[in-house]
C-alpha cells in the first residue's frame, strides 16, 4: 500500500526508512545527484505522490541548495526544496554531495499545514 494511502506508524520502517507516525524520512545515494533525484522522483511516484511539483532539473533543484536571503547566510536553517507534505534537503556533509534526503508529512494528523510550516510544534 502506497505511503499516502496508508502512512506509516510510528516506530516502524518502511523500505529502509523511519517514521515517527508524523514524518517518514529516507535517503537516496546515488552516483551522482541527478541519480538520487532520480530515484527519489521514482518513489515519490509509487508512494502515491506524483502529483506533487517538483524541480525539473537537479539544476533546478540545486537552486534550493542555498536560497537568496540577502547578504545574510542563515546559520541553523535546513536547506531544500518544500512543497507540502514533502521536503527534499542536502545532506550537510560535503562529502555526502550526492546524498537526497526526503522527509514526507502525514497529511491525516490534526493540524497538519501548521505542523509542516513550523507555525506549531509537532
Amino acid at each position: 500500500m502506497p505511503i499516502r494511502s496508508e502512512f506509516p506508524a510510528a516506530g516502524s520502517d518502511y523500505l529502509d526508512g523511519q517514521s515517527d507516525g508524523w514524518e517518514y524520512r529516507t535517503a537516496f545515494a546515488g552516483t551522482s545527484l541527478e541519480a538520487s533525484y532520480t530515484m527519489l522522483k521514482a518513489f515519490l511516484k509509487e508512494e502515491g505522490y506524483g502529483d506533487i511539483p517538483l524541480p525539473a532539473s537537479t539544476t533546478e533543484l540545486n537552486l534550493f541548495r542555498h536560497p537568496a536571503r540577502g547578504n545574510q547566510i542563515p546559520l541553523f536553517q535546513e536547506r531544500g526544496y518544500f512543497h507540502n507534505p514533502i521536503k527534499i534537503f542536502f545532506h550537510a556533509h560535503r562529502l555526502k554531495t550526492n546524498t537526497l534526503i526526503l522527509c514526507i508529512y502525514n497529511e491525516t494528523v490534526e493540524q497538519h499545514l501548521l505542523k509542516f510550516h513550523g507555525i506549531i510544534a509537532s
